[in-house]
């Protein structure tokens, strides 16, 4: 009789540490996304700021650059060294846009390491069972 009283102890045990076992592995994966969001934030924000200088700086430098290049051609082709200018920037535009659709492609996705960790636990229970 102390046998079957002692079977469903160890069954609800090992039960227990079961759902331990598999609470623990969640609030790993979950710190490790708060960990990435985080980080990808961080990311972004510092990105907005470069981005935000580089267009102020640059906005400044065409504007400065076209108004001395209008001035230099007052007289004769004040409108051709307007175009000239014009095109100038449309080809820059051009360039700044291949270089980032490049850059991001090149980008690790969001995520990464909590996906990796995922795909590693599923194939160790793959392999246990």
């Amino acid at each position: 009789m102390e046998d079957h009283a002692s079977g469903p102890p160890g069954f609800i045990r090992n039960l227990t540490g079961l759902g331990d076992s598999l609470l623990g592995a969640l609030q790993e994966r979950v710190e490790l996304i708060a960990v990435e969001v985080q980080e990808e934030k961080y990311r972004l924000v510092r990105l907005i700021i470069w981005l935000a200088a580089a267009v102020f700086a640059g906005v400044m430098m065409m504007s400065f650059a076209t108004l001395t290049l209008v001035y230099l051609f007052w007289e004769g082709s004040r409108l051709a060294a307007l175009a000239g200018a014009a095109g100038f920037y449309a080809i820059m535009l051009a360039g700044v846009i291949v270089a980032l659709r490049r850059h991001f492609t090149h980008q690790p996705k969001p995520f990464e390491a909590t996906l990796d960790t995922i795909r590693e636990d599923r194939a160790c229970i793959r392999r246990q069972s």
